[in-house]
């Protein structure tokens, strides 16, 4: 018993400072969106500069095939041809690699670069990476970033099912202004 007490401490210790440590806001709007160079799902890469000149939604995700992130990932498949229109891009990102990524999006259709963060490196500069020391996963975080490479807006703990239409209805809203 006094095991389960000391393990469940450290447990509970390390997911304060977890929580603590990770909900605070990581960029504010207008600054220049780190740099990235990511291989996707067909082996092409991509950097933060073959965006430039059109709208990122960037969106970061913890895991290839899961209920939630199926469901974002096909919220932003549904949503692409409107996202085309508005002349912005999509690109999922997650530490995941590309042939976990390839089998993602076959199996789903989804038709946008969904870019693999192995290292975890672009997920820490983007403050998106959980780091439970063996386990790492990103968080469910998005960033629209504009043509010029600045961050528009950030979803913070993004809601799987409302992401996309959240990322068209701000875009329609900026594009107007």
């Amino acid at each position: 018993m006094e095991w389960f007490t000391i393990i469940l401490s450290v447990f509970a210790l390390g997911f304060m400072f977890w929580f603590f440590s990770t909900s605070k806001k990581p960029f504010e709007a207008g600054q220049l969106a780190p740099d990235f160079r990511l291989t996707d799902q067909h082996g092409n890469t991509h950097t933060l500069a073959d965006f430039r000149g059109k709208w990122l939604a960037l969106y970061f995700y913890p895991k290839d095939d899961t209920p939630g992130c199926t469901k974002q990932a096909c919220a932003f498949r549904d949503g692409l041809q409107e996202l085309v229109e508005l002349g912005a891009a999509v690109a999922g990102v997650s530490v995941d690699d590309t042939s976990s990524h390839a089998d993602f999006a076959k199996k789903f259709q989804l038709q946008f670069p969904l870019l693999a963060d192995t290292t975890a490196e672009t997920a820490a500069r983007y403050h998106s990476l959980v780091n439970l020391g063996i386990i790492k996963f990103a968080k469910r975080n998005t960033f629209l970033i504009d043509p010029q490479g600045k961050i528009a807006r950030m979803y913070l703990s993004a809601s799987a099912a409302r992401n996309s239409a959240e990322v068209i209805a701000d875009l329609k809203h900026l594009q107007a202004a």
